[in-house]
């Protein structure tokens, strides 16, 4: 015995008015699938029957065709289901020539990733949406099952906090994941010179696959903690570097610390001024395609010894008296 077939009504699944625009149907939708998303209810099977429905509901009220047949028919569906029985004798009395309805172009593996190998549609979407002549979605069967497709799994991506050093030099960034496998930990490799926002894949370390497809990768942004002593600018980075302002007076050197830990000699030219940029090639940041590497550009911080020796001070008071 065929059991009569219930009418559904979507606006009242998605919460919207009949009145409602594409853009209100669209909030409902994604305001209610990912409440009743079975990854966030996982194992309540009141959830996922609702997600279902909620996502046969978008299905045809997100699409103009579909809406209208579905408004117009509506309150005339046990005329439909009637003639359905009778096995649809003669043309369609409920379809205009120019209203011919197929399916919106979901792919198999996007069905098989909201719903699993069930056919995700009710009795009433079939036969309103399905029955006119046209065929179930590509991968399903009559009997409302369909075929395993292989599906690739999801990325995921997250963020990150490392040292100006790790960029400089490369590292190993560690990362706990939570799966329904269980946890597990990935080792990033970060890259030399990476900058700032800048994003890094651990390929085939995201979601698992269905049905044989391959698993998803897991990408990482990196962001760059700012650094005490240097600032960066491209591959270029900054310091300051004090300097005795005899040194700045009658030329000499001072030095330098780098990033990579060691100290390098910077040549002062007599009479440099505080302030003053001067450009150790070579020493800045490495470039991600690993040619050569950008500069580190000292600023010069010119520095009074203290107490102030007699002679300079003299030597400051003559600078400062009016010529005879």
């Amino acid at each position: 015995m065929q059991m009569p077939t219930t009418f559904k009504d979507y606006y009242a699944i998605l919460g919207v008015p009949r009145t409602a625009t594409e853009k209100e149907i669209r909030t409902a939708f994604r305001k209610l699938a990912r409440k009743h998303h079975p990854d966030v209810n996982q194992g309540d099977k009141a959830a996922e029957d609702r997600f279902k429905e909620v996502n046969e509901a978008n299905e045809v009220l997100s699409d103009p065709e579909k809406r209208k047949k579905y408004d117009e028919l509506g309150p005339r569906w046990q005329e439909y289901e009637q003639w359905e029985r009778a096995g649809r004798p003669g043309p369609n009395p409920f379809e205009s020539k120019n209203d011919q309805f197929g399916y919106r172009t979901v792919s198999p593996d996007e069905f098989e990733g909201m719903f699993g190998t069930n056919a995700p549609f009710s009795d009433f979407f079939q036969q309103f949406f399905g029955g006119a002549g046209t065929a179930p979605p590509d991968g399903f069967s009559t009997g409302r099952t369909r075929r395993r497709v292989a599906r690739r799994g999801q990325d995921i991506e997250g963020d990150a906090e490392i040292r100006l050093e790790d960029a400089y030099s490369g590292s190993a960034l560690t990362v706990d994941l939570s799966s329904t496998d269980g946890p597990r930990r990935v080792e990033v490799r970060i890259p030399p010179g990476i900058h700032d926002g800048a994003r890094v894949r651990a390929s085939g370390q995201g979601g698992a696959g269905r049905g044989g497809g391959p698993s998803g990768d897991l990408f990482i942004r990196v962001h760059i903690r700012p650094h005490p002593v240097f600032t960066r600018s491209g591959s270029d980075l900054g310091v300051r570097v004090p300097t005795p302002v005899a040194t700045a007076l009658a030329g000499g050197t001072v030095a330098v610390p780098t990033l990579r830990g060691t100290t390098a000699q910077l040549s002062i030219p007599p009479g440099t001024q505080n302030g003053a940029r001067l450009r150790l090639r070579g020493l800045g940041m490495p470039h991600l395609k690993g040619d050569a590497a950008g500069d580190l550009l000292a600023t010069v911080d010119v520095r009074l010894p203290h107490p102030v020796p007699d002679d300079l001070l003299a030597w400051a008071r003559s600078e400062q008296e009016p010529p005879a």
